[in-house]
């Protein structure tokens, strides 16, 4: 095992130089496209001064360019609004854990001047608001006002040649529920972005609140991120939620700050899922943001730093994470973890979980990316019996732990820790597994 370690551990980083050498004009095929929306979003401001531009979008930029799959990315378009003069009204109050709370945007009689610009073209009134409320910020009544503007705005920088010709195309902008669907071109590469009207609130989120957290995070930073204004994003025609993608993202990019290859496991399995699972994009199966969370957990679940040193392990602290999820149907949310985020993805659970494991056992395959790296790859790294013990914290939540997940990664080979606490813990957990329906894992 010690030589085929060695023989692998070049192909992991050629694997990981193939994604970075991609990253670059990744990232500048991204930049070009956002000026383009820009642009756009500008014009916007200059009809609506209600609508703004947000251009602190680095985080976006730097997802896009760890990203191979071609999902549509959130932009945000923040709507002036004096929070202070907001009444938040909670509908029915969600179950801890569960998901955020919508809840209904009112606007008080008693606002600013900055909210007589409130027109009813956004609010609607109903006799629920009770007398110190002059109605509610009806998503849907903002998503129209905001996809005519759009409109406007894509037109008159066509003709007035703001933007590069052939980059922007008002038909392919589409309505959603809760967005407006936009292609911009860019050089080769479309990009579809999901435009979000968003309304800032400063109450923090409780779900984020509790020390579990702050395990495997940077000091200080899941403070700093808690601790700012929430983002409020459509749920529905007539009803807001706090953005968790908002929220993600920024923990993303704590962990980037982090020495380790955390972000490099996560480039390399989107990769491999979008090459090898989802057969180059065409079929149904995993997307960023489930692997995303994936990773969210393995850094709680992995706080030590040695658990990140190395490639191949990186990896494989994520891939275990991903197998015990598929394994028992669960992918819970970061942070609503009452939510499943497998539920309702409309995904063969059962046709992944082989894939995935196909993969975790003979990575090989899948991380050739030239014919000079074919050859007789070492044998499995797993024999059956696996599924089994994946498929414990479904039974027993006590599982969903670091010592379950070190006996997952001893299975395949990649534990490599020489904490002794640890070491104990593993084999204590490894000790009770071995007897599971009277066999061995």
């Amino acid at each position: 095992p010690a030589a085929a370690m060695a023989v692998q551990v070049p192909l992991w980083h050629h694997y990981l130089q193939a994604i970075r050498s991609r990253g670059a004009r990744r990232a500048q095929d991204f930049q070009r496209a956002e000026n383009v929306l820009l642009t756009v979003l500008e014009h916007v401001h200059r009809q609506d001064p209600r609508f703004l531009v947000d251009y602190s979008r680095d985080l976006e930029a730097f997802q896009f360019a760890l990203r191979t799959s071609e999902e549509p990315l959130h932009v945000e378009v923040p709507l002036r609004v004096d929070a202070d003069a907001l009444l938040i009204e909670e509908v029915g109050a969600a179950e801890a854990g569960d998901g955020p709370a919508p809840c209904r945007l009112g606007v008080s009689r008693e606002g600013a001047r900055p909210e007589r610009r409130m027109a009813d073209d956004v609010l609607s009134v109903s006799s629920e608001g009770g007398a110190g409320c002059r109605g509610h910020i009806a998503p849907s009544k903002v998503l129209r006002v905001l996809k005519d503007l759009l409109v406007a705005a894509v037109v008159h920088c066509r003709h007035q040649g703001l933007v590069t010709p052939g980059s922007l195309n008002a038909d392919s902008l589409e309505e959603k529920e809760s967005h407006l669907s936009l292609l911009v071109s860019s050089g080769w590469r479309t990009i579809r972005f999901n435009i979000v009207p968003m309304v800032w609130r400063k109450l923090g989120v409780p779900a984020l609140e509790r020390a579990q957290w702050m395990h495997g995070f940077p000091e200080g930073s899941l403070k700093r991120i808690i601790s700012q204004e929430a983002a409020l994003v459509p749920a529905s025609a007539q009803h807001w939620r706090v953005s968790t993608d908002y929220l993600l993202t920024r923990l993303l990019g704590a962990l980037g700050s982090l020495p380790g290859h955390r972000l490099d496991g996560l480039s390399i399995l989107d990769r491999v899922n979008h090459e090898s699972w989802r057969d180059g994009g065409q079929s149904p199966g995993l997307t960023f943001s489930h692997l995303k969370t994936v990773l969210l957990w393995a850094s709680t679940l992995f706080p030590a730093p040695e658990d990140w040193a190395e490639l191949q392990g990186a990896v494989y602290r994520l891939l275990v994470v991903l197998l015990c999820c598929l394994a028992t149907g669960n992918l819970p949310h970061f942070v609503y973890p009452k939510r499943n985020l497998l539920s309702d993805a409309g995904l063969d659970l059962n046709a992944l979980y082989q894939r995935v494991e196909r993969f975790a056992s003979q990575p090989e395959a899948s991380l050739r990316i030239h014919v000079t790296h074919l050859g007789r790859g070492p044998p499995p790294r797993i024999g059956n019996g696996v599924k089994a013990l994946l498929q414990l914290p479904a039974s027993d939540p006590a599982y969903w732990a670091t010592a379950y997940f070190d006996v997952l990664l001893d299975k395949f080979q990649v534990f490599n820790i020489q904490d002794e606490d640890r070491i104990s813990a593993m084999q204590s957990i490894f000790r009770k597994t071995k007897t599971l329906d009277g066999e061995e894992c």
